[in-house]
């Protein structure tokens, strides 16, 4: 692949500042025996100011995500970011 052909393809991609934030944290919780009540968090941020993702296992995934939820985090002050969980979409699934 050329240049010229890269960057016709880098600049074809859309880049839709008004595109729909999505602010959600999904709990899923473990099928396994040994680990009934346990289970996962995937806390995601899709906007227009870019993409964040993390995730964490714990013993109390509900309570953990309803804890983020409560709590207003202070983000990096060089990067100027709050992340108010309070916003965001709690889905849990088995």
């Amino acid at each position: 692949m050329t240049r010229e052909e890269l960057k016709h393809l880098w600049f074809s991609i859309p880049h839709d500042k008004n595109k729909q934030p999505k602010r959600t944290i999904t709990v899923v919780l473990d099928k396994y025996p040994g680990r009934i009540g346990e289970g996962t968090v995937k806390i995601v941020r899709d906007t227009s100011d870019g993409y964040s993702s993390f995730s964490t296992h714990q013993k109390n995934p509900i309570a953990y995500a309803l804890n983020k939820m409560k709590d207003k985090c202070k983000g990096r002050k060089e990067y100027n970011i709050d992340y108010d969980y309070s916003k965001y979409q709690l889905i849990i699934t088995k």
